[in-house]
């Protein structure tokens, strides 16, 4: 299994919104960035995702699932743009904000801490561990 983050503003699509889908769950669509999509084009039914609000909140709030895999982005014709299908599976029981991320140590090389800007990114095996453990989750 692989782990993922993906960021979405609370404007745009919340946690809420993700949860209220259920298990059919909601295309990760609207990407327009090559590196992101070529994330999700690599992601497999049953990763995890951290689910991630950005701007304001900026803080890790749940673990999504990945339920259908990388297809043609149904918000554009433009076939170059792709997404997945994500489902909530569980609200952390504790938000993980940025802040946490970067001053945790631990968490230097991850990609968040990095390069805020992604919007779909991976995360390391050890990372993931580490976020549920500031999220009380572990």
């Amino acid at each position: 299994m692989t782990y993922w983050l993906f960021k979405s503003e609370v404007s745009t699509w919340s946690w809420d919104q993700q949860v209220a889908k259920g298990d059919t769950g909601e295309e990760w669509d609207g990407v327009r960035n090559y590196q992101a999509r070529n994330h999700m084009r690599t992601m497999k039914v049953g990763d995890l995702g951290f689910f991630y609000h950005s701007q304001k909140e900026k803080e890790i709030v749940g673990i999504v699932e990945v339920i259908a895999e990388s297809h043609q982005d149904s918000t554009t014709d433009d076939e170059r743009w792709d997404c997945v299908d994500i489902k909530a599976v569980r609200a952390l029981p504790n938000p993980v904000t940025l802040a946490m991320c970067k001053e945790d140590p631990r968490l230097t090389e991850m990609v968040l801490v990095n390069n805020t800007r992604l919007s779909v990114q991976p995360v390391a095996d050890a990372e993931w561990k580490i976020i549920l453990e500031l999220a009380g989750d572990a």
